[in-house]
């Protein structure tokens, strides 16, 4: 019997979890995808690459909830909420768990972490934890990402990450992969959303690229993230006269 497994092996569909067909999120193709196929979660780290609506960030929410970790971020023991506005998704989904792996987990989403931030100082922990925080609020929004991948990022659980590129510069990107190679080197697992062609091109990563075809295996430069990006950097004009001209046609 293996015990050397990731903290969740598999994501699949509840048989009883009744979604109708054509109610959101069903009608995105990735999400009716995995409730159809279920989807299987390598080792190590695994990214979710898309455009906006795609579905990447519904799955990564539905995966977090399902494994127990607050649904604006955080840790199982956060209890913070502010406005309900999840996707059913994660009552239709159910978590194959490694055998003998970490319960640990933490969420990361970029856009509820303000809210994660007051919760903590509401609630210290004792003086003499290992915890301890420094007031995120007082940091900038980029150095306080920071700040929680050093002192969160630091044991062997699955780590669910939504977009947390939005905060980062680009050196500020390239530490967040070197957090995450030490989150891989210590048997940890990582699903994550992001946008980002610096974030993607992490050595060793899994690649999902996620449109109207659902779900599917990439390599870095076959993205069409990448290759959009590649273009633009290369002739800027080339896109923005159509974007410029577009926008003076409407005035």
């Amino acid at each position: 019997m293996d015990f050397d497994q990731p903290p969740v092996v598999r994501v699949a569909a509840r048989a009883d979890h009744g979604l109708p067909p054509t109610a959101w999120p069903r009608t995105i193709p990735a999400v009716e995808q995995i409730l159809g196929e279920g989807l299987s979660l390598p080792k190590g780290v695994t990214f979710l690459v898309g455009e906006n609506g795609s579905g990447k960030s519904t799955i990564v929410e539905a995966v977090a909830m399902a494994f127990g970790l607050n649904r604006e971020g955080g840790t199982a023991q956060s209890r913070h909420s502010t406005r309900e506005s999840e996707s059913p998704l994660v009552g239709a989904l159910r978590l194959q768990r490694g055998l003998g792996s970490s319960r640990w987990g933490f969420f990361l989403r970029a856009e509820t972490m303000h809210g994660w931030y007051t919760y903590l100082e509401q609630n210290p922990p004792p003086d003499s934890s290992r915890l301890r925080d420094p007031v995120f609020h007082e940091m900038s929004h980029g150095e306080s990402f920071l700040a929680v991948l050093r002192r969160r990022f630091d044991s062997p659980g699955f780590y669910c990450l939504d977009e947390p590129e939005a905060a980062l510069s680009f050196s500020s990107t390239l530490g967040l992969i070197a957090a995450l190679h030490d989150v891989v080197a210590t048997g940890g697992q990582v699903l994550c959303a992001t946008h980002s062609p610096v974030l993607a091109a992490m050595p060793g990563a899994t690649i999902l690229e996620v449109g109207p075809w659902g779900l599917r295996r990439a390599t870095w430069d076959e993205l069409d993230l990448v290759g959009h990006w590649r273009a633009y950097l290369a002739e800027p004009h080339r896109y923005l006269r159509h974007v410029i001209d577009e926008d003076v046609s409407r005035g």
